[in-house]
């Protein structure tokens, strides 16, 4: 029985945990915010969907670098779409 509001209490909590795993940055050319949500893996080859908060659309992007640059990390990207490299600045977490 004991099982029970265990498994409540992990209902309720669960979906606030997983929103609030996603990855903030911006693009560095426009300067609009960007956010990879906390199902990408960030890794260079590897194809990942970004939320461009200035198109207000998601963007399949393929990973080309990552670079820690002081207190952030640049992530460049192909834009599969636009056919363009884009860098973001993303917060160092």
């Amino acid at each position: 029985m004991r099982k029970r509001p265990l498994f409540a209490a992990l209902a309720v909590f669960f979906p606030l945990v997983t929103n609030s795993l996603a990855w903030d940055g911006v693009d560095t050319e426009s300067g609009n915010d960007v956010e990879i949500g906390s199902g990408n893996l960030v890794r260079p080859g590897r194809d990942i969907e970004v939320y461009d908060y200035g198109s207000g659309s998601y963007r399949d992007v393929e990973v080309q670098s990552i670079r820690r640059s002081g207190s952030s990390v640049e992530v460049e990207v192909y834009d599969n779409e636009s056919g363009e490299y884009r860098t973001f600045e993303m917060e160092d977490e």
